[in-house]
């Protein structure tokens, strides 16, 4: 099976190896894994397969009456998210003709049609391509096209960016022959049908199972779209037997049938998708994090479990202090991300919440779980010999052309043997990425392994520690970015020839923000107007550089070496002599001052 119960087995066997210190932790966490592993292979023995669709509709069965969704001021018991899925399910059974194995693209934010939308499309055993709304033009037909998905569903209401962004490539939709549907009574764009109008039409009555009979453990459930390290955004395959552990993973983090989760990360992710919705307790939904809103509504609600990026928690220890921020219900905060002085500062200010750090990539073959809560790390490891550490600079290989392994307490490039109990799926329609993730003949000529990207550290205690990021990418405010697919945008400003775009540090922040060297074309000057507008309409938030500094001499050349110069030298105009500007979000690109510099470092400017 998956690397859960290849770890949990093994685990078992080596524990009475393991320092006593946290040992009955350990032998909790190595038996939960082997349960999930048996339960998993009695589902995926079952004919037809019993999925995660099949737990929803159990429960729906059990306790109808149950709060599911509570959105805003609207709330959802499980049979009525049974019965709305089932009408948008029959809905577009007969409008977008779909049939068993067809891949439906979602283009919408946070809400429960987002909910309805998966829940129908699964019951016609159909594949749910989750899309980044924050996506545009080239970056969206892309994402829509590498998935061959048959239709698109768009959201609406308050929301209306989204029927703006399907506009500008509907032409190239129609010439595929796509039918795109939007949450409306009525739409006046040709080639954009209603379909709210068409659901209140439908029946609520359960469809049969026989429209997903032949789905089976490998079968494709979502696509979840991932930066990756170069180009485009790649669609991962998240198939049945994966969406299954990312449920298990609740179980393994302590979460309760009682618990109540508060539920804001972007449902297209794999941390909001998977980690989130598909648990089967009561979920406190919103559109999107507010700090200024966060114990508030978890207070009115009786939150007890919480999701979380690195940036989330940070943000609340940002906000006001207040007398009564201990006042709460919430005993458990799972994610990823945070650093080891806003993880302490957390705990100190807002009372004892257990936090259980999580890593995994969601195309990867391996994750871990910080089970004991070290303040800090990001899991523990129970040895197992599928992972490990390996010397970087492109995987450093010895004299007889190996890998080389580094030792407890060094810092190594994670690699995960590929196999049977830890399979990678890949990238749909994508060999050519799918193969650059994948290393060969690491340590036996013949073996390979799942190249993560992430480098990380193994203390003598087996905690586990993230270090960095290599390759063409950065994170920043919980998101991937390419940077090959942002230099792509840049050049296409009329005044720039050449970009290298790269990720800097910022005091008092997770991840990178972004920055660009830029060369411009002869005789021309650098447009910050158009710049701005040109990253503003194209570029989501989180991906625009935040720093641009003009360069005289080529800025490609020995490219990967000049990335890691360039983010050394960082944004501090008293280091950088060359022509540096800014992103202010009200006036566009700036010049950098120091004063700009000085209020970003002390944290009165937050990125």
């Amino acid at each position: 099976m998956i690397h859960v119960i290849a770890r949990g087995r093994i685990g078992l066997l080596r524990l009475i190896h393991l320092p006593l210190k946290n040992r009955n932790k350990d032998l909790s966490y190595a038996v939960t894994a082997v349960q999930i592993g048996f339960r998993l292979a009695k589902y995926g023995r079952r004919k037809p397969l019993y999925s995660v669709l099949d737990s929803f509709l159990d429960k729906v069965a059990r306790h109808p009456h149950k709060p599911f969704i509570i959105f805003e001021k609207s709330s959802y018991t499980y049979r009525e998210a049974d019965q709305e899925s089932n009408r948008l399910a029959r809905a577009l059974s007969t409008h977008a003709k779909l049939k068993e194995g067809d891949t439906v693209a979602l283009f919408l934010g946070n809400e429960p049609l987002y909910v309805w939308s998966w829940l129908a499309l699964a019951k016609l055993g159909c594949t749910a391509a989750l899309l980044n709304c924050n996506i545009r033009s080239k970056s969206l037909l892309h994402c829509f096209s590498c998935c061959e998905a048959k239709a698109l569903v768009v959201g609406a209401g308050k929301l209306a960016k989204y029927l703006d962004a399907v506009e500008e490539v509907l032409p190239s939709l129609r010439q595929q022959g796509v039918r795109v549907f939007i949450f409306s009574e009525e739409c006046d764009t040709e080639g954009i049908e209603s379909l709210c109008d068409k659901i209140q039409q439908a029946s609520d009555q359960p469809l049969s199972p026989h429209l997903r009979a032949n789905t089976n453990l490998k079968s494709p459930a979502v696509y979840i779209y991932t930066s990756g390290t170069t180009g485009l955004p790649k669609a991962a395959v998240i198939n049945q037997e994966r969406v299954w552990m990312a449920t298990f993973l609740q179980s393994v983090a302590g979460v309760r049938s009682d618990d109540i989760l508060y539920l804001y990360l972007p449902l297209y992710h794999s941390a909001g998708f998977l980690m989130g919705l598909c648990g089967g307790i009561t979920i406190i939904l919103r559109r999107k994090f507010s700090a200024s809103n966060f114990w508030d509504d978890c207070r009115k609600h009786n939150v007890t479990v919480f999701q979380y990026i690195g940036e989330i928690m940070r943000y609340l220890c940002s906000t006001p202090k207040k007398d009564n921020e201990r006042d709460h219900k919430v005993r458990l905060g799972i994610g990823n991300g945070i650093r080891s002085d806003t993880w302490a500062e957390f705990l100190q200010r807002f009372g004892y919440i257990r936090i259980c750090e999580c890593y995994g990539a969601t195309e990867g073959n391996i994750g871990f779980v910080n089970y004991v809560g070290k303040v800090g790390a990001i899991g523990k490891d129970i040895s197992v010999e599928e992972v490990q550490l390996v010397q970087v600079e492109e995987a450093v290989r010895d004299s007889r052309g190996f890998c080389i392994q580094v030792p407890r307490g060094e810092t190594g490039l994670l690699v995960a043997k590929i196999g049977v109990r830890t399979p990678f799926a890949g990238y749909a329609k994508n060999n050519q990425q799918t193969e650059k993730k994948r290393l060969r003949d690491v340590f036996v000529k013949g073996d390979i392994y799942f190249n993560s990207g992430d480098l990380l550290k193994i203390d003598h205690e087996g905690f586990v520690y993230f270090q960095d990021r290599i390759g063409d990418t950065f994170r920043w405010k919980g998101e991937n970015v390419a940077t090959t697919e942002v230099a792509d945008h840049l050049i296409m400003v009329d005044c720039i020839e050449e970009a290298n775009v790269y990720g800097v540090k910022v005091p008092g922040h997770e991840g990178r923000t972004g920055m660009a060297a830029i060369k411009l074309k002869e005789g021309v000057d650098f447009d910050g107007q158009a710049t701005y507008q040109h990253v503003k309409n194209y570029l989501p938030s989180y991906a625009r550089p935040r720093f641009i500094r003009i360069q005289v001499t080529p800025v490609t050349g020995t490219f990967k070496q000049m990335k890691g110069r360039l983010a050394e030298e960082g944004f501090d105009p008293a280091v950088i002599t060359e022509r540096l500007l800014y992103l202010d979000d009200a006036k566009g690109y700036i010049p950098m001052t120091q004063e700009i510099f000085s209020a970003i470092t002390e944290g009165r400017i937050r990125l």
